[in-house]
């Protein structure tokens, strides 16, 4: 019987015009009315993932920043916080000003960027930005403790982007591919399946009874953590084989059609 269900945001929950379809809440709604406590886990900062959770009624700790903050939807403070090295933040900003990269840093649950390469919109819709431009990085390291450092690039860019950063980082930090644009440097040992095997912890669950869905590289740990690991229809393909399960997509409610098969 699954007790934890937790469920990437982006791809997975809702599609680029942030819309949670009646059958998603209904879902999630009726898995909650029968005791399973429902979650997100995303690459998204808590502030950012908040609305949603909220808005999905979900009463739980979310997992936020890959799984390296983990946070009650109604508390002021993270149950869990693993923030990236100071040094390495540095050393990723500076390749990434070498490389000519758009950098994108996550410090104390806040988003902060030098320029704009995007529409307004666009940051708006999948990293949550607010008045997050800053002059010079120094600023933010002064008076932050940095979580992640994300990079947004064309999609085609992200493989050889990606590559350099895992050499650079090999024993330092993981590098994960969080959307098809965003590529990121988290701390040593964060990811979705540590964080939401530390959840299972926290709340006595075991982890027969935790069920993951997801559609991208960064939902691989947690698929292959949890008893029942589903991959989305529109799920890379190899989330997909890492899975137990392959939902229906997006589109067809894949995230309603989980819970419907595992939990309803």
């Amino acid at each position: 019987m699954i007790r934890l269900a937790a469920f990437d945001l982006d791809g997975t929950v809702m599609g680029p015009d942030q819309r949670i379809t009646p059958r998603v809440r209904e879902a999630m709604a009726a898995a909650q009315a029968r005791g399973v406590m429902v979650t997100l886990a995303t690459g998204r900062m808590f502030s950012s993932m908040l609305p949603y959770a909220l808005d999905l009624n979900l009463d739980a700790p979310l997992l936020a920043c890959q799984g390296g903050w983990i946070q009650w939807t109604h508390a002021d403070e993270p149950l869990l916080r693993i923030p990236l090295p100071v040094e390495i933040a540095r050393d990723a900003i500076a390749l990434a000003e070498q490389q000519g990269w758009h950098t994108v840093l996550y410090a104390d649950g806040g988003i902060f960027l030098r320029e704009l390469r995007e529409v307004p919109s666009f940051y708006e819709a999948l990293l949550g930005l607010e008045n997050a431009l800053i002059p010079d990085w120094e600023l933010v390291f002064e008076g932050h403790v940095p979580d992640k450092v994300l990079f947004v690039a064309e999609a085609e860019q992200i493989p050889a982007m990606g590559e350099l950063l895992r050499a650079t980082f090999a024993g330092r930090a993981q590098v994960f591919r969080s959307h098809a644009r965003f590529i990121e440097v988290v701390p040593l040992g964060v990811d979705k399946g540590t964080g939401l095997a530390w959840l299972a912890q926290h709340l006595g669950i075991s982890r027969e009874h935790v069920m993951a869905v997801g559609d991208q590289e960064n939902d691989v740990p947690m698929i292959q953590w949890a008893a029942v690991g589903v991959a989305m229809g529109n799920a890379i393909a190899h989330l997909q084989s890492a899975a137990d399960w392959i939902a229906p997509s997006l589109e067809e409610d894949g995230a309603a059609v989980a819970l419907e098969r595992f939990v309803l």
